[in-house]
């Protein structure tokens, strides 16, 4: 049996013009100028607390980057809705949970710094929330690279976290996965660049969806 917890925004799905303009709109209620974009794809996968205060310098989270991150939360539903603002799945992602899906020695799983309902809605939109029989996120855990996503994961499934394989684009899915001790796989149509994916421990890259398929040795390509 393998376990192949897939990361979210950046690896199953494109979010990151919605994220940015969320947390655009947020910097600037709170006085701030307009974060960069590259700032903000650079802290995907955080925890959102965390994320802000990282984009804002600062060495620890606050009282602003708490209440930063309630206006975020209580906006974000509203812009996720305005026209343009569509999450798209990367093509090719769902053939490949398809496919994972139909093989009895593979269970799916995520895990994300998005909330839990965050997580639903993208599950659920795209089709996808009938595979994916074990989650955590940002409601459930510490921030990655804390590997408690990954070993709660494994407790719940009844897996050893060495069957366990991380799919990510960030350099803390990487991290996260090697502290807990799983394979580490990036994605390299995400956020991070594939030298620092490399750097932060992955085992490989993979370079479309359907190379995934290489690392589950009972599934074969359709």
């Amino acid at each position: 049996m393998k376990l192949a917890l897939f990361d979210c925004d950046g690896t199953l799905v494109d979010s990151a013009a919605l994220i940015h303009e969320v947390m655009t709109r947020t910097f600037v209620h709170f006085g701030y100028d307009r974060p960069d974009v590259s700032l903000t794809k650079s802290i995907i996968g955080l925890t959102l607390d965390i994320a802000i205060t990282r984009m804002q310098g600062k060495p620890h989270v606050d009282d602003e980057a708490i209440a930063m991150t309630e206006h975020y939360r209580a906006i974000y539903s509203g812009v996720r809705d305005e026209s343009g603002m569509d999450v798209p799945l990367f093509n090719g992602i769902k053939p490949l949970i398809d496919e994972l899906a139909r093989n009895d020695d593979v269970l799916i799983g995520a895990v994300t710094g998005k909330s839990r309902r965050g997580l639903v809605h993208i599950l659920e939109t795209h089709g996808l929330a009938p595979h994916f029989i074990v989650t955590r996120t940002a409601d459930d855990c510490p921030s990655k690279p804390h590997p408690a996503m990954v070993v709660e994961c494994c407790d719940e499934t009844g897996m050893n976290p060495t069957d366990a394989i991380v799919i990510g684009d960030a350099v803390y899915d990487m991290q996260m996965a090697k502290a807990a001790g799983a394979k580490a796989v990036g994605v390299s149509w995400g956020y991070a660049s594939v030298d620092d994916l490399m750097a932060a421990g992955a085992d490989g890259i993979v370079y479309h969806p359907s190379d995934v398929l290489s690392y589950f040795s009972e599934v074969k390509h359709a």
